[in-house]
């Protein structure tokens, strides 16, 4: 059984998710066969994700392959190709940024084309509902070959080009959460529900085992935030949270581990606020020392937001992580969290941009350790239930066989 894994960027250290996915479908006996639109030579990336780069199928946009791939479709599909190229720039032509990256992902694709009929991938799936499901959609209309994508937040969230004729061109749609699902609904009608699964991001929950307790009061209490510094992550109220608690006397230390385009702002304000001493900054680290880092932190704070353009959180990972370990969780009642995060039942849930209910929902989680506990517990049998990593690939792989079969019929 072989599948192509169709991604906008690999490795991306941030994107562990669809590692662990691949890495999980190839136990369950399937080929993977990865086609990155963008190779990224990171100089620190998870051990397994360099396997998986060194045999990937990527071609670069000068080489004399990818014009061969062009001239091949245009001798043998010359309408469908074509009609590809006017369906992708009318479909594109309100945003320019979409209209560029789609006149470099098509003419990819096309050779992706070929090269996932030539190795026999018998289903494609994509990350993310942009730039890698355009890929698919191309790939599948010239190949036959059936495809699928998964939806996570900014891609279906933000801008969405040609989001309809993906979905409909699909086998199904995967949904990391119920409301990415009722969200598309309400975009495309109810005709989406039929076509869309949610299946869920997933951790593995062997590996992610229980953390010590929640120290006693009177410690230093660690906190940590593991997110990109983007705005949609809502640093700049966690900032604004720890100047409140600094000034009620807490004693705390908050590790923020991701990199991005605020890390300059976000330390010019930890700076101006005096908490240069208790917030530090790690940058990109890779999944076994993030894992180190939720280990030794009593919290995990996520106060994510909706930004001004809709951008926001699907359903991050690393609640999950959390929660597996029993860590007690703290964030905010946007999109897919209350799915996992249940005020009050697996955690603290506060608004977004509300530094003052930030702080108060971390003193919460702080001076009653039993409550605290007892929610990342309650957290953590959530996860086995519905966020396990296995049992979710499982869902997953078992759509796929069944389209499979529906095509070789």
């Amino acid at each position: 059984m072989s599948v192509g894994y169709i991604v906008s960027r690999f490795p991306k250290i941030t994107e562990t998710f669809i590692l662990r996915e691949i890495l999980a479908l190839e136990e369950e006996g399937f080929q993977v066969e990865l086609f990155p639109l963008v190779l990224v030579r990171e100089e620190r990336l998870h051990p397994e994700a360099g396997r998986l780069r060194d045999k990937a199928h990527w071609i670069g946009l000068l080489s004399g392959s990818l014009g061969l791939a062009q001239a091949y479709w245009l001798t043998r599909k010359p309408i469908a190709y074509l009609r590809l190229w006017i369906e992708v720039v009318s479909g594109n032509l309100f945003s320019p940024k979409f209209l560029l990256r789609s006149l470099v992902v098509l003419p990819r694709a096309a050779w992706m084309a070929r090269r996932a009929k030539a190795i026999g991938c018998q289903h494609l799936h994509a990350h993310f509902a942009t730039h890698a499901a355009l890929a698919a959609y191309i790939i599948s209309r010239l190949t036959d070959i059936p495809y699928s994508f998964t939806a996570h937040a900014h891609d279906i969230y933000v801008e969405r080009p040609m989001l309809k004729s993906k979905i409909r061109g699909s086998q199904f749609v995967v949904t990391i959460s119920e409301f990415n699902r009722r969200y598309l609904r309400d975009l495309f009608g109810n005709e989406v529900l039929q076509r869309t699964r949610v299946v869920r991001c997933g951790v593995d929950t062997e590996r992610y085992q229980s953390s010590p307790a929640l120290k006693p009061r009177g410690e230093m209490l660690r906190m940590a935030c593991i997110a990109s510094l983007e705005e949609y992550k809502g640093h700049v109220y966690l900032v604004k949270a720890c100047a409140l608690l600094a000034r009620q006397g807490i004693l705390f230390r908050c590790d923020l581990v991701g990199g991005g385009d605020l890390e300059n702002s976000l330390k010019a304000m930890v700076t101006a606020e005096g908490l240069a001493d208790r917030i530090h900054f790690h940058g990109r680290l890779p999944q076994a020392e993030v894992r180190n880092i939720l280990v030794a932190s009593d919290i995990l704070v996520l106060p994510s937001i909706i930004t001004s353009a809709g951008k926001m959180e699907g359903l991050p990972v690393v609640l999950m992580e959390a929660l597996a370990l029993e860590i007690p969780v703290v964030s905010t009642n946007i999109s897919g969290i209350p799915e996992l995060i249940r005020d009050g039942e697996t955690g603290v849930l506060v608004p977004q941009k509300d530094p003052e209910g930030l702080a108060a929902g971390i003193r919460q989680q702080l001076e009653n350790p039993t409550r605290a506990m007892a929610m990342a517990h309650a957290g953590r049998e959530l996860v086995l239930r519905e966020f396990d990593l296995r049992r979710n690939v499982t869902a997953l792989a078992d759509l796929f066989r069944e389209s499979m079969v529906e095509a070789a019929c």
